[in-house]
């Protein structure tokens, strides 16, 4: 069974091509006119063993917004694709992830019903032409069109590209862990009987 899904998204500000792979080896052709995004997408893919490629045309003339929250759009939609019925899955991933003086926590819960919450300043506004502000737009995107629960904690963390790169990483370990399937689980892991 191919845990995989390609989707495509046009706009007035975006076009956007992404194609994911839960069951990859952590290969990345990430291209949307950003380095430091393009950087964190394949630090995704690669601590979270995920197969991504994106194509992106952004309106970058204005800034950096509609591009990156399209991207998490369109990544979500992409999570929500390949993890399919959701029969065998653990459901639950959490991660806590160090990177020098940052310690960053993620939890993920595949439920159906999204919800975000994240908890970490920033202390300057950009990293390369990244807006730092726009972590929180990515992974409320990301989080509703998946349909995930989805928290973000700074424990500790000063230097601003450490703390951004600790967020990708650790929610890549933690959707690793949440899409993964367990053999003890033969439906869905829900009193309810659906997710």
């Amino acid at each position: 069974m191919s845990r995989s899904a390609f989707v495509e998204r046009n706009t007035s500000e975006t076009k956007i091509r992404l194609s994911l792979n839960l069951d990859g080896s952590g290969k990345a052709e990430i291209h949307t006119g950003i380095g430091f995004f393009d950087h964190m997408l394949n630090s995704f893919a690669r601590h979270g063993f995920f197969d991504l490629k994106a194509e992106v045309e952004g309106d970058l003339w204005v800034d950096c917004h509609h591009t990156i929250e399209d991207v998490g759009i369109v990544l979500g939609e992409a999570i929500k694709e390949a993890v399919g019925d959701k029969k065998g899955i653990r459901r639950y991933g959490s991660f806590m992830l160090p990177m020098d003086e940052t310690l960053m926590l993620c939890a993920i819960d595949l439920s159906g019903r999204p919800y975000f919450v994240m908890d970490c300043d920033f202390t300057m506004d950009r990293v390369g032409e990244f807006d730092t502000e726009m972590v929180k737009e990515f992974f409320y995107a990301v989080s509703y069109s998946s349909a995930m629960n989805l928290h973000l904690k700074k424990i500790h963390g000063e230097n601003n590209h450490h703390m951004i790169e600790a967020a990708f990483k650790a929610f890549a370990k933690a959707l690793d862990e949440a899409t993964g399937m367990d053999p003890r689980i033969t439906d869905v892991l829900s009193t309810k009987g659906a997710l």
